[in-house]
């Protein structure tokens, strides 16, 4: 049934985001220039605690940059989690829509929540054509390991649901072309919603939808007046 699915589906999040290295744990991303030296990281570091490394292209020299991140399996995020809103199961939030792929490298830029404005061009395989309420659109999706990501926001953000928008997987068709299924009950919140450590993408132009999608997850809610702000 797909209720039970999605029920499933809930509790493998919870699990998700509380995990050691969850979306709960990062308690700091830290831009080094030059690559770390994770050994005299992780030596000084507790022993809740791991360090990765990771990269990105510098907005302003278009230079890699390297730097790490530092996650605690004893979070104070985790401790005052309480659980993640969710409006209930919908099946009529589960549409049909078809991928068609491009040709080459196609970049769409996609501004980030802790860049200032500045935007950050991301490589988008193809669109997603989905008819929503009678009407048609056109949603750019880039990929994530294999999947496609949908970043798009909503009528719901910033009153019912997470303000920035809200995440979408879909699975590539088996041919590269044609029929996807977006379920929306599984929309979730982003990961820059349980760590302001996190610099989340915004959903593009494209990907604004002008009414309610009333399905999938809404907030994170916290206990004890935490904020992730300013924790």
């Amino acid at each position: 049934m797909p209720a039970t699915s999605h029920s499933a589906w809930r509790e493998q999040r919870a699990r998700a985001v509380t995990a050691p290295t969850g979306n709960l744990a990062l308690i700091e991303t830290r831009w080094t220039g030059a690559k770390p030296d994770l050994a005299a990281e992780r030596a000084a570091s507790a022993a809740t605690v791991t360090v990765t490394e990771l990269k990105r292209t510098s907005l302003e020299s278009g230079e890699i940059e390297h730097g790490l991140r530092r996650w605690d399996a004893d979070s104070p995020a985790i401790h005052a989690f309480e659980r993640i809103d969710t409006f209930e199961y919908d099946e009529a939030w589960v549409i049909s829509g078809e991928f068609v792929p491009v040709s080459g490298e196609r970049t769409v830029p996609f501004e980030h929540i802790r860049d200032n404005g500045s935007t950050r061009e991301l490589v988008v395989p193809g669109d997603i054509t989905v008819e929503i309420a009678g009407e048609q659109f056109t949603v750019a999706a880039f990929d994530d390991g294999g999947k496609l990501l949908l970043v798009f926001g909503d009528a719901t953000n910033g009153s019912e649901t997470y303000a920035p928008g809200r995440f979408l997987f879909v699975d590539r068709p088996a041919g590269d072309t044609g029929f996807v299924e977006l379920d929306f009950n599984r929309a979730f919140v982003p990961p820059c919603g349980f760590s302001a450590q996190f610099n989340c993408p915004l959903p593009p132009a494209s990907n604004r939808f002008p009414f309610p999608i009333r399905a999938g997850e809404k907030n994170v809610v916290f206990g004890d007046d935490f904020d992730i702000y300013t924790a």
